[in-house]
């Protein structure tokens, strides 16, 4: 009888923390500078990815269709529409019809470029914070920037506030190095990079001009502060050297001479902002919690929490008799970021309380870059790396919520325009032989705007349809949407061959035509069929009998 069979037990060695940095030492070279070393690449990109994610999923709405409408049309009929309406957005676009004609337009491909935008100015934040604070202060700034609800929803909204946020941070380094390099007498070129670069913004929305007028205060504030400490030390190096801020006014002058008919252009339309309401019992919440931090009561009172921190923790360490070099710089953060983030809104709310009704949170977008450094700075004041991480990290948790909201089917203004649009695509399948026609109501809460606009954000659920009410073609005529003709003549005149007719309309708040539509179609032996509803959007199908 044999012996029974014994085999080797081979035991799987432990993986020594050795073992696991020689892993990391093994991921390529490239990417590890690129992680360690250059950050603002790292939380761009990190920016750019959360902002595109999912940003396909919510409804279009009114100011997203304004957007697609405009960038579809011609070079010439664009330029026609923007003597009448939207000069202030006539820059953007521009870029937004040069970018269809690459890519073609999509609701993903309409809120792309405002998802990379929120990456470029995420990757400028970290380096401006860099400059002023040091590496730990500006990777704080740019995830604290990126966690903001307002960044969330304009880094997935097809309008152009987060370009906006893009061109403050930027025009912002551009004139801190200008100022730098005055002190050795090379700035010439940067002070030209900075006008050029201020009329680039100004004409993308003239809202920036606030932006280089805080740069002013900043100016004005440094040059105290530089003062103050050559009364104590006359060796002290100026931050602000005196000759800079000569040098700015000679740029802001010229700016301003180059952009004064863009903005006469644009206060001659302001008949656009007639809807905005002066001072009232919505304006402190607006201001509290709407601008910066998307309505969200708590969050908003841990960021406003946190910006006092910051700034009063910085303002008084460097008031101390022998202030530290970090001390310094974060107190020179305070000077640069709390007039961009108090000024724009300040000036907004003195106009609208003069009765130039100016203020909506939307306007104050420009600030958020600034709104992050604040509340970096209070969150800054944690010296130990791991409490620093971690409140970091809640803060980055606590912006989950808001997030997903932002992501939902309904988050625009609660738009179902998609739901509407695939009701009709659905049913459109079944009468494939079908001549089909459509009249457009009006849409809830902008009675004078058809329910084309629906059309125009989906298109494909309408593709050879007859529209048979519309009179006026907003293309041609240079404004933004269509118009309806006498529905007693349009329709029947449109008819023809056709078996099928789409009303598409809004909910009350809406101008109701849809009794007079039926009364017509009825006239010509039609019958509604089928109706539906979704959020404020109505649809009724009549079929030839």
């Amino acid at each position: 009888m044999s012996s029974p069979r014994t085999d080797t037990i081979r035991v799987q060695p432990v993986l020594s923390p050795v073992s696991v940095r020689e892993r990391l030492r093994a991921v390529p070279s490239g990417v590890r500078v690129a992680v360690v070393r250059t950050p603002e690449l790292t939380v761009g990109a990190i920016g750019v990815l959360v902002a595109a994610a999912f940003a396909w999923v919510p409804s279009l709405w009114y100011d997203e269709a304004a957007t697609v409408t405009s960038a579809q049309r011609s070079w010439p009929q664009l330029w026609a529409e923007l003597h009448n309406v939207d000069a202030v957005h006539g820059l953007y676009y521009a870029l937004v019809h040069a970018w269809f004609w690459l890519v073609g337009y999509t609701p993903f491909t309409l809120r792309f470029p405002s998802a990379l935008a929120v990456g470029v100015a995420a990757g400028l934040v970290v380096a401006l914070g860099r400059r002023l604070g040091g590496r730990r202060f500006g990777i704080a700034a740019g995830l604290l920037f990126l966690a903001l609800p307002r960044v969330q929803w304009a880094g997935s909204e097809g309008r152009s506030y987060a370009t906006i946020t893009t061109f403050a941070v930027c025009l912002t380094l551009v004139g801190l190095t200008a100022v730098r390099r005055s002190r050795s007498g090379r700035s010439l070129h940067w002070w030209v990079a900075y006008g050029l670069l201020a009329v680039v913004a100004i004409t993308f929305n003239v809202y920036l001009a606030l932006a280089v007028a805080a740069h002013a205060v900043t100016f004005l504030w440094t040059m105290a502060a530089d003062r103050r400490a050559r009364r104590s030390d006359p060796t002290v190096r100026a931050l602000a050297p005196g000759g800079s801020l000569l040098r700015w006014a000679i740029v802001s002058a010229v700016v301003l001479v180059a952009v004064a008919p863009f903005v006469a252009a644009v206060a001659s339309q302001s008949k656009q902002v007639a809807w905005l309401g002066p001072i009232g019992d919505r304006t402190f919440p607006q201001v509290f919690s709407t601008a910066w931090f998307g309505g969200v009561d708590a969050y908003a009172a841990v960021a406003w929490a946190l910006m006092v921190l910051g700034v009063a923790s910085a303002l008084v360490a460097a008031h101390r008799a022998s202030p530290t070099v970090r001390s310094l710089f974060r107190a020179q953060a305070v000077r640069v970021a709390l007039p961009l983030v108090v000024l724009p809104t300040l000036a907004l709310l003195v106009a609208t309380a003069l009765g130039r009704h100016l203020y909506t949170p939307k306007y104050a977008s420009l600030s958020l870059p600034f709104v992050a450094m604040l509340i970096a700075l209070g969150i800054t004041v944690i010296r130990r790396r791991a409490l620093l991480g971690g409140a970091l990290v809640a803060a980055l948790v606590l912006s989950v919520p808001t997030a997903v909201v932002v992501k939902t089917p309904r988050s625009k203004q609660d738009s179902t325009w998609s739901v509407a649009s695939s009701i009709i695509s659905s049913e459109r399948v079944k009468h494939r032989d079908s001549d089909e026609g459509v009249v457009f109501g009006s849409v809830y809460g902008h009675p004078g705007t058809t329910a084309d606009i629906i059309r125009v954000a989906y298109p494909s659920a309408f593709a050879g349809m007859t529209d048979l009410a519309v009179r006026k073609d907003g293309a041609a005529s240079g404004v933004l949407w269509n118009q309806n003709g006498d529905l007693s003549s349009t329709i029947p005149s449109r008819l023809a061959d056709i078996d099928t007719v789409w009303f598409v309309g809004g909910t009350p708040k809406a101008r109701n035509i849809q009794p007079e539509t039926t009364q017509v179609l009825a006239e010509h032996g039609f019958a509604a069929v089928r109706h539906w509803k979704t959020g404020e959007v109505v649809i009724t199908e009549f079929r030839r009998s």
